[in-house]
């Protein structure tokens, strides 16, 4: 099964995709890439990563809702996805949280603990540090002051290794045209909404087990995150990538499998 789905939330939708035709639900929750283009009718592009899943799993991939109010924050993302799923009726899920996304499924397990069994967090942090105010307040400049195609190269050195990039790099000019967005405003929203984001004093409150997946080499959140957040959070696991830096999931051909494994235990 492959979907593109969109379900009410308050005053506005939330467009999702969902793959696989297991029981248990998988949520997962995207960076501040779905400030430039959403999951809207990308159910196939999107499944690959998971095929693995979708015998015991079905897969759910939110964007932010559509409609977002200026000050928009972390919590009140997390608030509008715990809508989504109760509207959707899942009641319980996993909950796979990446970068931006990692910093929403803090406030899910902390705000609506019965929604989430289990909690995933990747490359993601507890707070703005400095790394990520110094990164996100470039490319929120840059979208006034640069071309897009600038902004996408560097994104690129951010998140992903020099060999990955150097590998990769024929794809840039393509990439740039198909994340160009007519406006910048929704990225603009998210990314003002990670530089006042704090959830320190909430990591307490989430008490299901937590899996932290982060790599030792990354530009965009730093490498003190992902241990700020297992002292946070009480009887979490990490997993330190050797390496490897903010998109360590796409370059870690072990990721999903590791992800799937912890899903399974």
């Amino acid at each position: 099964m492959r979907k593109n789905g969109c379900v009410k939330v308050g005053n506005t939708d939330m467009y999702y995709v969902a793959f696989g035709e297991g029981e248990k639900n998988l949520i997962v929750l995207p960076g501040l890439s779905d400030g430039l283009w959403t999951v809207k009718g990308k159910a196939f592009l999107l499944a690959g990563s998971y095929k693995h899943f979708f015998k015991d799993y079905t897969v759910y991939m939110f964007s932010r809702k559509n409609d977002l109010p200026e000050n928009y924050s972390i919590k009140e993302m997390a608030d509008d996805q715990a809508e989504a799923l109760k509207n959707l009726g899942i009641d319980k899920a996993i909950v796979m949280g990446v970068s931006q996304g990692g910093m929403v499924s803090q406030y899910l397990a902390a705000n609506h603990p019965k929604l989430v069994e289990k909690l995933i967090l990747v490359v993601t942090a507890s707070y703005a540090n400095d790394t990520i105010k110094s990164v996100v307040t470039k490319w929120i400049e840059m979208t006034s002051t640069d071309t897009h195609t600038n902004l996408m190269l560097d994104t690129a050195e951010k998140v992903y290794t020099p060999e990955f990039n150097e590998k990769n790099k024929k794809y840039l000019p393509a990439l740039s045209r198909f994340t160009k967005p007519a406006s910048y405003d929704r990225f603009l929203i998210n990314a003002h909404a990670i530089l006042n984001f704090d959830a320190r004093g909430e990591l307490a409150k989430i008490k299901c087990p937590t899996y932290i997946l982060s790599g030792n080499r990354d530009n965009t959140v730093g490498n003190d995150a992902p241990y700020e957040l297992k002292e946070g959070i009480a009887g979490s696991e990490l997993e330190i990538f050797d390496g490897l830096g903010h998109g360590l999931f796409e370059e870690d051909k072990n990721f999903y499998n590791k992800v799937l494994e912890y899903c399974n235990r």
